[in-house]
C-alpha cells in the first residue's frame, strides 16, 4: 500500500472513530499550565464535542490509531472483512496532532481508540504509549481518554489509568448471546473482567481520612461503555436493564448508547435499516432519569408496548401519564423524591424548591420563576393560589402535553 500522508490519515482515523458514541470528558480532575508549567489544561473552553454535566463544551482530537483489525465483527465498519481504505498512525504521529491541535486552541484533550493489530497487548501497549509520552516527555495536561483492548494483559490496564482520565471498554451489545454471534472473537466475561479491574483501580486511589500520603491517581473521569441500539433486537427495557446493571457493577460514570447504522457489504444477520434516531434519544433520557432523578430501570419500563420505549413522549412524561393517581403533588409539602417525578421539574429546579419553601409558602407564579416551563408543571402540582382540578385526568391529557419539538432532559 503506498504509503499516506498524515493529513490523509487523519481523514479516514477521525472518520472511523465517530462510530464510538463512548467520549466524554465529565468528572476528571484539574490541571492547568499556569506559571509556565507542562502543556494543556482541562478546563478551558476551546474535531469532536463532548459535553460535560455542567453545560461546558468540551472540543476532544478523536482518532483511531489504527482501522485494520484483526477482529471481524459483523456491525463493524472497520472489521477485518471490510472493504475499506485503512490507515495506521504511529505513536508519534498522535502526539504530535495532539500538541499541534492543542496550541492552535482546536482541543482540550485526546479520544484514542484503535482496532486491534497483531494481538491485544501490542495494541494497548501502542495506545498507553501515546499517553505515556503526552505526560511524561511533555507534561501534556489536558484531558486523555483511551480505549480500552479488554483481552490486554491487566498490567497495560492498570498503566492506561496512570496516564488516562477516562478508560472505556465497550460491552457494545446489549445481549451476550448476540456479542457471541455477532463478534465471536470477543468475550464479555473478559471485557467485565477489564471493567471489574478500572473499578477496583479507581477505587483504590480514592484517598482515605487517615492517609498521610495520596494514592497515585488512576483514572480519576472514570470509565464509560457504549451500547448499540437496534442491532441484535433487544428491547429498551432489555437494554435499560444491561446499563442498570453495569451502573451498579462497576461504577460507571455514563453509558453511551449508540444507533446501530447499516454498513457496506454487511452481514446478512444484521437488520436492513437502522431505528429511528428518537429511539436513541429516549434511551438517555432514559439513562438520565436512573442517574439522576431516582427512578429504576423496571419503573422506566412500566406500561411500554412490546417492552420499547414511547417515542411521542419523554419517559418521564410516560411514567407520570402512567401513574395519574400519584399526582397532583403539592410543592409545598411533598418530598424531594416525589417532586423529581414531576413532569416539566429538572434536578435544579427541585432543590431550588426545597429550598425556598423553608422560608415561604409556594405560589404557582413562585414555581414558574423556579423552572424553565411552569406550563409542563401545572397538570401535576398544586401550590398555595393553584390546584389543577380535573385537569390531571383529562382524557387529552396526553394530547395537550405531547406537542411540540422532543426536548432533551435537564438538570435546571
Amino acid at each position: 500500500m503506498a504509503r499516506l500522508d498524515l493529513r490523509k490519515k487523519l481523514s479516514i482515523l477521525a472518520d472511523a472513530a465517530k462510530y464510538d458514541a463512548s467520549c466524554s470528558s465529565s468528572g476528571t480532575s484539574k490541571r492547568d499550565s499556569v506559571g509556565g508549567r507542562g502543556i494543556g489544561s482541562t478546563e478551558g473552553m476551546g474535531i469532536c464535542h463532548a459535553y460535560t454535566p455542567d453545560g461546558r463544551c468540551v472540543s476532544l482530537l478523536k482518532i483511531l490509531l489504527t482501522n485494520f483489525c484483526i477482529y471481524d465483527c459483523a456491525y463493524c465498519i472497520n472489521r477485518a472483512s471490510s472493504n475499506v481504505e485503512r490507515a495506521r498512525f504511529s505513536v508519534d504521529e498522535v502526539v504530535d496532532l495532539t500538541l499541534n491541535f492543542y496550541r492552535r486552541n482546536y482541543i482540550e484533550g485526546l479520544f484514542l481508540s484503535s482496532g486491534v493489530i497483531r494481538n491485544s497487548d501490542y495494541t494497548m501497549e501502542q495506545l498507553v504509549l501515546a499517553a505515556k509520552t503526552l505526560r511524561e516527555v511533555h507534561d501534556f495536561r489536558g484531558y486523555i481518554h483511551l480505549k480500552l483492548i479488554p483481552e490486554a494483559d491487566p498490567k497495560l490496564v492498570e498503566m492506561a489509568g496512570l496516564y488516562a482520565d477516562r478508560l472505556s471498554a465497550n460491552i457494545e451489545l446489549p445481549r451476550d448471546e448476540a456479542l457471541a454471534r455477532l463478534a465471536p472473537q470477543k468475550d464479555v466475561a473478559v471485557i467485565k473482567k477489564a471493567m471489574g479491574q478500572v473499578r477496583l483501580g479507581v477505587e483504590a486511589a480514592k484517598p482515605g481520612k487517615r492517609d498521610k500520603i495520596k494514592p497515585p491517581k488512576f483514572a480519576p473521569g472514570g470509565q464509560s461503555t457504549q451500547l448499540i441500539v437496534g442491532a441484535d433486537g433487544a428491547p429498551d427495557t432489555e437494554i435499560l436493564d444491561r446499563s442498570a446493571s453495569l451502573y451498579g457493577g462497576y461504577g460507571l460514570r455514563r453509558v453511551y448508547y449508540s444507533a446501530f447504522s447499516p454498513i457496506p457489504d454487511a452481514s446478512s444477520v444484521l437488520p436492513l435499516s437502522k431505528p429511528p434516531l428518537m429511539r436513541e434519544h429516549r434511551l438517555y433520557q432514559a439513562d438520565w432519569l436512573m442517574r439522576f432523578y431516582g427512578f429504576s430501570a423496571p419503573e422506566i419500563g412500566e406500561g411500554t408496548a412490546g417492552g420499547m420505549l414511547d417515542l411521542a413522549v419523554d419517559p418521564k412524561l410516560a411514567w407520570a401519564l402512567n401513574r395519574r393517581e400519584q399526582f397532583p403533588v403539592d410543592v409545598n409539602r411533598a418530598p424531594r423524591e416525589m417532586l423529581l417525578r414531576v413532569p416539566g421539574l429538572g434536578v435544579k429546579a427541585v432543590d431550588r424548591i426545597v429550598s425556598v419553601r423553608r422560608y415561604r409558602t409556594l405560589r404557582l407564579e413562585d414555581v414558574g420563576r423556579l423552572t424553565r416551563s411552569v406550563d409542563k408543571v401545572r397538570p401535576w402540582i398544586t401550590a398555595l393560589d393553584w390546584t389543577p382540578g380535573g385537569l390531571t385526568d383529562a382524557a387529552d391529557l396526553r394530547a395537550r402535553v405531547a406537542t411540540g419539538a422532543p426536548q432533551q432532559l435537564s438538570l435546571f
